[in-house]
This record gives C-alpha cells, structure tokens and sequence, in this order.
C-alpha cells in the first residue's frame, strides 16, 4: 500500500493491521505490532519531506514482518532521548516492543525499515 502520511494515518492503518492480525490468528502482536508501526509512521511524517511511504504487512512462519519505505536517503539512528526531549524516543519503543528490526538502504532513492513480531 502506498500513501501520503497525514495527521491521522497511523490511527487507520493501525486498524487495517488489526484486522490481518485477527485473520491471521495472531491478534495477541497487534499492540506491539500498533505501537512500532505508529513509530514508523511518525518518522516518515517527520523526517521524510514529502511524507510519502510504501507499508508491507506480511505473514510470516513466525509471526509477522512489516516494512515502511520512504525515499529519504537519510537513515534513523537508535539514540538516547534526554528526559526533556519531546522526540528521539522512537526507536527505542520500536527496539523495546519487537522481536527484530532493521534498516536497508536504497541508495539515493530512499530506505525500508522494518520489524517482525513472533507469535
């Protein structure tokens, strides 16, 4: 699916997750699942200029694997947020809630992020 992420995006494509994962017999991942994907979401709305991205929402033998790619060459870090800081947290959430996750680049045209959740 390929979409402009807007102020409420992550709220519908939570829901669209929601259900595979409730088809998919795997209703237990979708708060994790909801929370890591949310933290992809607000990282294209933030840092990726033209807010534009690509979701893959993908059954695995394990679980579940998502990926969110965007055409901004520039690549996250995982950091350590001050108390007082009002972002930076997000990879750490995403890190703290998944089984695995990861970055690949694509060259000058972008990256895919991703992160699998196990049953």
């Amino acid at each position: 699916m390929r979409f402009t992420v807007g102020d409420h995006s992550a709220r519908h494509v939570r829901r669209i997750l929601r259900h595979y994962l409730v088809q998919w017999g795997m209703p237990d991942l979708a708060d994790d699942a909801g929370l890591a994907l949310t933290e992809l979401l607000a990282n294209v709305h933030h840092h990726v200029p033209d807010r534009r991205c690509a979701l893959l929402i993908e059954r695995s033998p394990s679980g579940l694997r998502v990926e969110v790619r965007d055409g901004s060459p520039a690549l996250p870090s995982l950091r350590r947020a001050a108390p007082d800081d009002v972002r930076g947290r997000g990879l750490a959430l995403l890190d703290a809630v998944v089984h695995k996750w990861g970055v690949e680049e694509s060259g000058s045209s972008g990256k895919t992020i991703w992160f699998e959740c196990q049953v």
